[in-house]
């Protein structure tokens, strides 16, 4: 890499540095502020500082911050697995939902919706089992004297088609109760409250911890497995537990955002074609990203279709493919 494009790329991870932070709190602004009752931010600090006791303050505390609370965790711990799977894979498609892991969460989720909705209030749980139980299967058929990242996209893919058959059956088999899946397959937080902040912050907060220690191994996977190995790397084990680490991400936004798209597989290559591929910068940059892009979304979501709230899976995907597909052909391709 010549001097010229070392400071081109310098230059665009300082202005990466400043605007996201930037986009990141717009996001929470945008996220309290607005809704069928705007609430000044004059009023918010009021709320915050316990000195208002209006109908926004009710508003506030009982459904835009564990909202927005939810929707930054969901989206930061999506846009780190898939960040990570990135990285482990060393392939541009790797992702949470394209391997099958969050397939594994929303089939679980699904059945007792429609098959056992006595149990309804365990979806969280079943949700992030289902995910992390994926995972396992995924890395077991891959292996063969060692997994290679070719292996386990493979046996995703295959898993991933299976488990969408298998939900497809289920809801034919409970079409009377299909209405009950639609919203989580859409991807949302319609509904979420504070109790569903207490069920997933401590699986999120940990995952999101432990992908701070994945950075090293990252770096050193994608340098190849053999120079890995002379480092001495046991790329086998790290490899496994970067994928378990990323299914306990996934598991986490899934359980309480439904099956959200899009965010794991573009968030980290917008920051990879920025600032480029170091993971020192990119896994706490995506997940930064994440974040913003989940809370400004679904801020979008609920206020500009009015009264009818969007799907912000629906609408990640609307807006998000297109942008991202004029960043890819700006930049040139995806890696």
């Amino acid at each position: 890499m010549n001097e010229w494009n070392i400071q081109k790329r310098t230059r665009r991870r300082k202005q990466t540095a400043v605007f996201l932070p930037i986009f990141f709190i717009a996001s929470v602004i945008s996220g309290l502020a607005l809704g069928a009752v705007v609430i000044s931010p004059q009023e918010i600090w009021s709320i915050m500082l316990g000195n208002s006791e209006s109908i926004g303050e009710t508003i506030l505390l009982n459904v835009r911050i564990p909202r927005l609370i939810l929707a930054a965790l969901a989206g930061a711990c999506l846009a780190a697995s898939g960040a990570i799977l990135q990285g482990v894979m060393q392939n541009p498609l790797a992702d949470p939902s394209i391997i099958g892991v969050t397939a594994g969460g929303g089939l679980a989720a699904s059945l007792a919706m429609v098959a056992i909705p006595q149990i309804g209030y365990l979806l969280p749980v079943l949700a992030f089992v289902g995910a992390f139980i994926t995972a396992v299967v995924i890395y077991v058929f891959a292996w063969d004297k060692g997994a290679s990242p070719l292996k386990i996209i493979l046996a995703g893919v295959a898993i991933n088609a299976m488990l969408g058959a298998l939900q497809s059956g289920i809801m034919i088999l409970y079409s009377d109760r299909v209405q009950s899946v639609l919203p989580w397959l859409a991807g949302g937080f319609q509904g979420k409250g504070w109790f569903h902040v207490e069920f997933v912050w401590p699986f999120a907060l940990v995952g999101l911890l432990l992908a701070c220690f994945a950075i090293r191994p990252i770096n050193l996977l994608l340098i190849g497995d053999e120079t890995a190995r002379i480092l001495g790397t046991q790329v086998e084990f790290v490899r496994l537990s970067l994928i378990l680490l990323a299914a306990l991400l996934a598991g986490a936004a899934v359980s309480v955002a439904g099956l959200v798209g899009f965010v794991g597989l573009v968030v980290p290559h917008m920051i990879r074609l920025l600032i480029g591929e170091d993971y020192r910068l990119l896994l706490p940059f995506s997940m930064i990203g994440g974040a913003a892009l989940v809370m400004i979304t679904d801020t979008v979501a609920r206020t500009a279709f009015d009264p009818i709230e969007l799907p912000v899976g629906i609408l990640l995907a609307c807006l998000g493919a297109p942008f991202f597909l004029f960043l890819l052909k700006r930049k040139g391709g995806l890696m």
